[in-house]
């Protein structure tokens, strides 16, 4: 089988990957995941100057030029914990916790050389999501929550020229949106036909990834990756609720690293913004209710949250020709305003600060297995809300446990 056929092959295996049932609730960084791929993962998601397999297009595409042929799939067990407590008198439960709180969350990577200094690979994983499930009523009646998943299929390029690598990646993402349990807010709905209990919706765009790496000494490699805005398809079941008539497009971010390799060390650290004031069903404030916006209008409102800084150090010691450990931390803003709790009792992203940890135990020269352990510490928010919104106070609160398990074949 050439190489090109086999490259075909395995992306339609990936994309059958894909869509293979899964959940997701990656309120992380966010709602972005903190890392892509096991490895990243296990030293705080950094990534953009420290490639280590298949799925290092997620953060930087340049970076799969160096990863050389090989297969990475494996799948994390994500167990979340959510929850609020009120005083508002728009809430109907004045506090309780989410119920879901497992889930799990499978990806897939493969890349291959063309020649010693050109590569094409593709990588399917969840890049975000958010989930609350509240059996008691919220606002409305009955059982209450969002479930929002969020699933990208990168395939990329990646070229050395010298010391400098580029790379980009294609995206398709794939987003799906469930809202229950929320019919309070009808009256401030431009479509309350599209506000709730719905079902699950879809939403589907393309978009960009671009790359660049370099070394400048000796073991020390800098890089920058970015991505625009994603213009995605509306939630056309829920434009009574979003923004701009159900529109919730990827906010454009990017990131930029440096690595450090000597001797048996090496560590890494990035720096990333998410700017998600670029998305008005995201950032605008709910609080623009009392001034006559509608949910669903253009101008409609939203989650309020605010653009964020992302800071991840991680390290990497080979101990042996069989093992090596990974240690890491993680640290983004909370993107919620303490103005914004209310509407985020059905998205309280406000983790803060994590630690990671991993290792790969090498089984053969071509083989490896990889795991990696995230704990997200718990933060909490607490606001105000004006008497037009039930006045009183809410806070919201999360944290967050991951465990990853991947195989790695070198092809």
């Amino acid at each position: 089988m050439t190489g090109y056929r086999q490259f075909i092959l395995l992306l339609a295996a990936g994309a059958m990957f894909a869509i293979l049932p899964s959940q997701m609730a990656l309120a992380t960084n966010g709602y972005f995941s903190h890392g892509y791929g096991t490895k990243a993962k296990g030293i705080g998601g950094a990534g953009v100057a420290f490639p280590q397999d298949s799925l290092a297009s997620a953060t930087n595409p340049a970076g799969m030029v160096q990863v050389g042929d090989r297969l990475d799939a494996g799948g994390a067990y994500f167990a979340p914990n959510r929850e609020y407590e009120t005083t508002n008198g728009f809430v109907a439960t004045p506090s309780q916790e989410s119920g879901s709180k497992s889930f799990l969350i499978p990806h897939f990577g493969y890349n291959m050389r063309l020649d010693p200094d050109s590569s094409v690979g593709v990588a399917v994983y969840g890049n975000g999501g958010m989930n609350t499930d509240y059996a008691d009523p919220v606002f409305g009646s009955g059982e209450a929550g969002v479930n929002f998943e969020q699933l990208f299929v990168n395939v990329s390029y990646a070229m050395n020229l010298d010391s400098l690598a580029l790379g980009v990646s294609g995206i398709l993402a794939y987003q799906t949106f469930e809202a229950k349990g929320i019919e309070n807010f009808a009256g401030f709905s431009a479509d309350s036909t599209k506000l709730t209990d719905n079902g699950e919706d879809t939403s589907t765009g393309f978009g960009l990834r671009l790359g660049v790496s370099m070394e400048v000494a000796e073991g020390i490699t800098v890089g920058a990756a970015y991505q625009p805005v994603m213009d995605m398809s509306p939630f056309d079941s829920y434009a009574g609720l979003f923004a701009e008539q159900g529109d919730f497009d990827i906010p454009s971010n990017y990131a930029v690293g440096a690595a450090w390799k000597s001797g048996q060390l090496a560590v890494a650290f990035d720096y990333m913004v998410i700017n998600y004031t670029d998305v008005a069903s995201v950032s605008n404030s709910v609080d623009s209710i009392l001034t006559g916006s509608l949910l669903g209008d253009s101008d409609g409102p939203g989650f309020g949250w605010e653009d964020i800084t992302v800071i991840k150090i991680g390290a990497a010691y080979t101990l042996s020709d069989a093992w090596t450990i990974r240690g890491g931390i993680n640290h983004g803003d909370n993107p919620i305003p303490e103005g914004e709790t209310l509407f985020n009792i059905l998205a309280p992203g406000v983790v803060e600060d994590h630690i990671t940890a991993g290792f790969t135990w090498t089984l053969s020269p071509d083989s490896e297995l990889n795991f990696a352990f995230m704990h997200a510490f718990e933060g909490s928010t607490t606001g105000d809300h004006p008497a037009g919104l039930g006045g009183g106070t809410t806070t919201i609160t999360m944290d967050q446990n991951e465990f990853e398990l991947s195989y790695g074949l070198k092809l």
